[in-house]
């Protein structure tokens, strides 16, 4: 890995892919198909990019299906997926909002209404891979919400079936709705509908470019939950951070992508040496070697600092989607952390710990943006209603500010539509 002197900027923002001219397009034309001519539109593209035809009756996984996939798959895995279902769903359990309401001396009683919302539609990556933690991060901080209605769409093997892994996770948190449709024309079909499949108010989940790009198309008629870059991690590490341990997870996110981020802040040079080491010879015996190595060599690098102010100014810099700390006093750290997705403190708190088991979601911000947005909540899956009921004495009290501020602006109906009240309050009184 490249050993740098840190310098002020030290920024590895990468760009997110926007896709070409004739991606932005391709997926135009497919979404204005969808959404003209629905299950017929979904059939020819499954057919076109997936290789497989499917009517539209069979786009519904049946309990068959559901049931054969758990003949294939082994009880202590199963037995894993729910031991992880659990752990996520007491975690986000904690963020549940409530609905709130106060009442102020004059009668006024002013509140929010926390409502989740009705249906949710859910991207799970196909084809060969399996990602059942996909499922368990965007699914059970939406049945925590309180979401009634929540869809699975995934695109189909070669065989016209979805991964057996993929639908017993599905099955063991409850989804009723998946369906054997991916690409720009599932996340179409979520959005508009079809007459298969029923729309949604909000599509989270990753995907290609090509889902990444109908996402960005139709928000606005749906939520969506963001528009992810490429993985990263920072660990921010002193003299005692063992080597090997550090080389291992930047390793574990260089993996996802070439363009994937890891990063050591570090103010031991020593340090810097035996990871830089470390890397080189860990890197190869991975069977994914092409792919971390390219991710090392481009996003790659080991900043080491002059002082430990500086190592943190940096980490706040980066801003990064994973931080570690892998230093002797890592909860002494932590309060001078200010931007990251998710921090992991100490030795035995490796990334994957995260990504799958332990309970926070690992739908996280990237490229900086941790600066500004937080992980994938519960309260994503939620919207909120201000409530405003005034009183008699309220509206004879503050009646005259309300419409001087509205004249303020030049709005004459706002102004009137409160003297109208004030107007009858008086006549009231003097009869």
């Amino acid at each position: 890995m490249r050993i740098i002197p840190l310098t002020k900027d030290v920024t590895l923002k990468r760009s997110i892919d926007q896709g070409t001219d004739a991606q932005r397009e391709a997926v135009r034309e497919i979404i204005t198909s969808v959404k003209n001519e629905g299950d017929q539109a979904v059939e020819l593209f499954t057919k076109k990019f997936d290789g497989v035809a499917l009517s539209s009756s069979q786009f519904l996984v049946s309990k068959d299906e559901i049931a054969s996939a758990y003949n294939r798959v082994d009880d202590k895995t199963i037995e894993i997926i729910r031991e992880a279902r659990d752990n996520i769903r007491d975690f986000h359990g904690r963020q549940v909002q409530q609905s709130w309401m106060t009442t102020k001396a004059d009668g006024t009683i002013l509140g929010q209404k926390v409502t989740p919302l009705d249906a949710v539609g859910v991207y799970v990556p196909g084809g060969r891979a399996a990602y059942p933690s996909t499922i368990l991060m965007n699914v059970v901080p939406a049945q925590v919400a309180g979401v009634e209605r929540i869809v699975m769409v995934s695109p189909p093997q070669k065989d016209g079936t979805l991964n057996d892994v993929v639908l017993v996770t599905a099955n063991e948190l409850g989804v009723e709705e998946i369906y054997k449709v991916g690409g720009a024309q599932g996340v179409a079909a979520l959005a508009y509908g079809t007459e298969t499949i029923a729309p949604v108010d909000k599509i989270v989940g990753p995907g290609n470019i090509y889902v990444a790009l109908a996402k960005q198309q139709v928000f606005g008629t749906v939520a969506i939950d963001m528009i992810a870059g490429p993985s990263e991690i920072v660990v921010l590490a002193d003299a005692t951070a063992e080597p090997s341990y550090v080389a291992a997870d930047l390793l574990s996110q260089a993996e996802h992508d070439p363009m994937a981020s890891a990063v050591l802040v570090t103010n031991s040079s020593k340090l810097a040496e035996a990871v830089s080491e470390e890397v080189a010879d860990q890197l190869q015996s991975l069977p994914k070697k092409d792919i971390a190595e390219a991710s090392i060599n481009d996003y790659g690098a080991i900043y080491v600092a002059d002082s430990w102010n500086e190592a943190i100014a940096a980490v706040n810099e980066l801003a990064p989607e994973h931080l570690e700390l892998m230093v002797e006093g890592p909860w002494d750290v932590l309060p001078q952390i200010r931007h990251a997705g998710a921090i992991f403190l100490g030795k035995y708190s490796s990334e994957p710990v995260g990504d799958y088991f332990a309970g926070p979601n690992h739908v996280l911000p990237t490229n900086g943006t941790a600066r500004f947005s937080s992980p994938l909540n519960v309260e994503d899956f939620t919207k909120k209603s201000s409530i405003i009921s005034y009183s008699k004495q309220a509206i004879e009290d503050n009646g005259k500010k309300i419409s001087a501020f509205a004249r303020l602006e030049g709005l004459e109906a706002h102004a009137r539509a409160v003297e109208y009240r004030l107007q009858t309050q008086s006549q009231q009184k003097n009869q």
